[in-house]
């Protein structure tokens, strides 16, 4: 399974990383290489950083930290100060580096750098006004947070090329009998 970034935010879319949350859960940064992976795919570094099981661990506790605390501000919770630790230990670390190379963009740091970069994503989410625009996708079993930016904000899927598409084919059929 490939890393989908249709969350609207970098620390949205490392919690997407678990799928089906209350059923069948799949993660999909099983082991060290993943989640090297995953800091290519979401364009924090150039190459995958060296990554070993520790390492896997701490970023899977920043995961759900940053899924409990998405969750807190979506419905209107105070935000947990375990989680808050969490997130703002991962950020106090120096962000990955960004620099003009001659030929375009160089981003490095390792994967202490990618994470802090994506805390701070978080943290710049929770702590703004968009942090009432958190939505959870309505297609079952989905359960991906996203930043509603729709301009009605009445955006009721993570995605509507997979979710969107198969919850509007479902309810065609559902009106057609077909």
């Amino acid at each position: 399974m490939d890393f989908t970034f249709v969350s609207g935010n970098l620390g949205l879319d490392l919690a997407g990383t678990i799928g089906h949350r209350r059923g069948a859960r799949i993660d999909l940064l099983p082991t060290p290489a993943d989640l090297a992976r995953w800091t290519v795919r979401a364009g924090l570094l150039d190459g995958p950083p060296e990554v070993g099981a520790d390492d896997l661990a701490r970023a899977a506790a920043l995961r759900e930290a940053i899924y409990r605390l998405a969750t807190a501000a979506r419905e209107g919770v105070p935000y947990g100060k375990g989680d808050r630790d969490v997130l703002n230990e991962f950020a106090g670390r120096p962000p990955a580096d960004v620099a003009l190379a001659e030929r375009g963009l160089r981003r490095d740091g390792g994967l202490p750098g990618a994470l802090s970069t994506t805390a701070r994503a978080a943290i710049e989410l929770l702590g703004g006004p968009q942090a009432g625009l958190i939505r959870e996708c309505e297609a079952a079993p989905c359960t991906r947070l996203y930043v509603d930016a729709s301009h009605r904000r009445t955006r009721r899927w993570c995605d509507m090329r997979g979710c969107g598409n198969r919850a509007k084919a479902a309810a065609f059929r559902a009106r057609t009998g077909a």
